[in-house]
């Protein structure tokens, strides 16, 4: 096998649903050994969300749990009785990296809060995801990705101008935290090979989604003493900039040149409505009346497919993309010829296709070593051989709910 960036590394994920799971499968992906604890009986909240095989619901079909957890092993842990929190310190001893999802609340009562175990640990690399991260007012309230994309100013910043704010897709914060949480780790292991010391990651989901939605816009709302509006599917910086209806759904057209516009009206025949002066002033088009531009474009655009479109706007050097739909994404021949998609075969589901990694290292390439564990899968795999735990007492430390 391949030797991959983080091969020798060790990282225990004890965490739920998407951030932490994100986190910890970025740096599986990337060669480290991640064993994923899964509280039992039920396991990851993730397993009893879906899309799920034959829209069947299983804890082991679980379309997100299945993508979130390759290349992890699998273990079950109950960290709540003291048994497991024993376990899991056996677990830690050996580790380099724990990835968190805990809340503060309650961590300290159980003697796992990332101060006392980096006290503890010294070298260990502790990378907390949680809502308001570990210190400031908010640390201890319920939140989740819907929340924090809204506390961060995202959402605000999301939908038409006219319409209420909308949140943000295929859990955003999640995902984003999952990614930050990633870059401080590996940040974290960089600074331990020259220290020989671990610390604690504090990873806040809605600073990190102000950080990429908010951090934008401070400049211009201190400047203007307003808050940034929403902009919907255009911005009014001058027309066209947004999405546009054709046949087969729709495109994004861009002109942000005048000579790119007008490499586009040219492409079109030079429509009969370009002729009138007051479509010829693109910043009062897009901010003074673009609905009424859109309407003469949308008659324009009607009779043309997407795949049309991108063939002008390539021909003609206009910035014109096509909108993909999830399905256009699965088949797109570009996203094939890469190798993005890979194939797993996962006892439950059979044979599938997975999203790979985004990104390509000429020299340690990924690899999609292993699916997403079964429940328990690598309880005597971990606990007798890894810790050295008598098979035996893996049954009564089941009936005991503690694995």
């Amino acid at each position: 096998m391949t030797a991959s960036a983080l091969s020798g590394i060790r990282v225990l994920e004890l965490g739920d649903f998407v951030a932490a799971p994100y986190c910890a499968r970025m740096l599986a992906d990337m060669g480290a050994d991640v064993i994923k604890v899964e509280r039992p009986p039920d396991g990851d909240s993730s397993r009893r969300y879906g899309p799920f095989l034959d829209d069947v619901p299983h804890p082991e079909r679980s379309g997100l749990f299945l993508y979130m957890n390759t290349n992890k092993r699998g273990v079950t842990l109950n960290v709540e009785k003291p048994t497991g929190r024993a376990l899991l310190h056996r677990l830690l001893a050996q580790m380099d990296v724990l990835v968190m999802g805990l809340a503060p609340r309650g961590l300290d009562a159980l003697g796992l809060a990332p101060a006392t175990l980096h006290a503890a640990y010294p070298r260990l690399i502790i990378t907390s995801l949680t809502p308001y991260g570990l210190t400031g007012p908010y640390r201890d309230r319920r939140a989740n990705d819907l929340t924090c994309s809204a506390a961060s100013g995202a959402t605000f910043l999301t939908g038409r101008p006219e319409r209420e704010p909308l949140t943000q897709p295929g859990f955003q914060a999640d995902h984003q935290c999952g990614v930050s949480g990633t870059a401080a780790t590996v940040a974290a292991l960089l600074l331990r090979e020259a220290t020989g010391q671990g610390q604690i990651a504090d990873i806040s989901e809605t600073d990190t989604m102000a950080s990429i939605y908010v951090g934008s816009n401070v400049t211009s709302s201190v400047k203007e003493g307003k808050d940034r509006q929403r902009t919907g599917i255009r911005y009014p910086g001058h027309y066209p900039d947004g999405l546009f209806q054709v046949k087969d759904g729709h495109i994004c057209l861009n002109c942000p040149q005048i000579v790119q516009w007008v490499r586009f009206l040219e492409a079109m025949g030079m429509p009969e409505w370009t002729k009138d002066p007051r479509y010829r002033n693109r910043k009062a088009m897009a901010r003074e009346y673009p609905d009424e531009v859109d309407r003469v474009m949308a008659d324009m655009l009607k009779d043309r497919t997407k795949a049309e479109m991108y063939a002008i706007g390539q021909e003609r050097r206009v910035p014109i993309a096509m909108v993909h739909t999830t399905e256009d994404v699965y088949r797109d021949p570009h996203l094939r010829a890469r190798d993005y998609f890979v194939r797993l075969t996962h006892a439950e589901v059979g044979e599938r296709e997975y999203p790979g990694a985004p990104y390509k290292f000429s020299r340690t390439p990924w690899q999609a070593r292993r699916p997403a564990p079964l429940l328990g899968e690598h309880n005597e795999e971990v606990y007798c051989g890894m810790l050295g735990h008598p098979r035996d007492d893996l049954v009564a430390l089941r009936r005991a709910g503690v694995v």
